[in-house]
């Protein structure tokens, strides 16, 4: 019971993150499409997606070297903070104290900047779209790839993890072919909510096995800390939301 809920809960998160990752990295590239053509956007996307597969193949076995609880310790911390930064911004946005993202914003706004781009610097236009493509890929995917690795740390879940990540990146690929459009209705900020909650919950297992603390229920304690993430986000969004002492009657 508790591996099953250890791998469908590494499986969801891969999944979730991989998706709010891919979806940015989409509207890039979809922007640089739309300025300059397919092809300096597909250049740039595999380039990136290229120089991802060399990372992982030259990371791969080097993690193999390291101590087994040391690593969780790391990557524990690291999950955690990462985790905690995108549920702080989840929670900010669900109070409206930021505004949501709005990918459609934001492909208008890349949009306008390559064009701009492209009128200045007419003879390297088709090669500075290309980087634009080539750096959302690459940053996006590196996202990706630290999720799954931390996600799967000592626990054998890289299969689990990986087609977690694998079927996101495919699904948005896939409907941005098909729609060739911002995929503006992907509720990206709940979304982020949720992989924040579940990431933070990963950061606190991992660093507890990296110090030697034999969690209670084992890996079921996960699905405890991210209920415990999750009310206290909700939690802290409706304090936000809620006025201050000094602004009522």
């Amino acid at each position: 019971m508790g591996s099953l809920a250890h791998t469908g809960s590494a499986m969801t998160a891969a999944f979730l993150a991989s998706l709010v990752e891919a979806v940015e990295a989409l509207t890039i590239v979809l922007a640089v499409a739309t300025v300059r053509g397919w092809r300096p956007a597909g250049f740039g996307a595999i380039a990136g997606l290229m120089l991802l597969v060399l990372i992982v193949v030259a990371l791969g076995p080097l993690l193999d070297q390291v101590p087994l609880h040391l690593l969780q310790l790391a990557i524990g911390i690291l999950l955690l903070l990462f985790g905690m930064r995108w549920l702080r911004k989840a929670i900010l946005r669900s109070a409206g104290v930021i505004p949501l993202h709005d990918e459609a914003m934001a492909f208008a706004t890349e949009t306008a900047e390559l064009r701009e781009k492209a009128r200045r610097y007419d003879a390297r236009a088709d090669w500075l779209a290309a980087l634009a493509s080539f750096k959302a890929v690459l940053l996006e995917g590196l996202e990706v790839v630290f999720i799954v690795i931390a996600l799967s740390t000592g626990r054998g879940l890289l299969v689990p993890a990986s087609a977690g990540a694998l079927a996101a990146c495919l699904l948005v690929a896939g409907m941005g072919f098909v729609v060739r459009r911002p995929l503006a209705r992907v509720p990206e900020n709940t979304l982020k909510f949720a992989v924040g909650v579940m990431l933070a919950a990963f950061g606190i297992f991992w660093t507890g096995e990296g110090l030697g603390v034999a969690w209670p229920g084992a890996d079921l304690s996960i699905v405890a800390f991210a209920a415990l993430f999750l009310a206290v986000g909700r939690a802290a969004a409706a304090l936000a939301r809620c006025p201050s002492a000094e602004t009522l009657p």
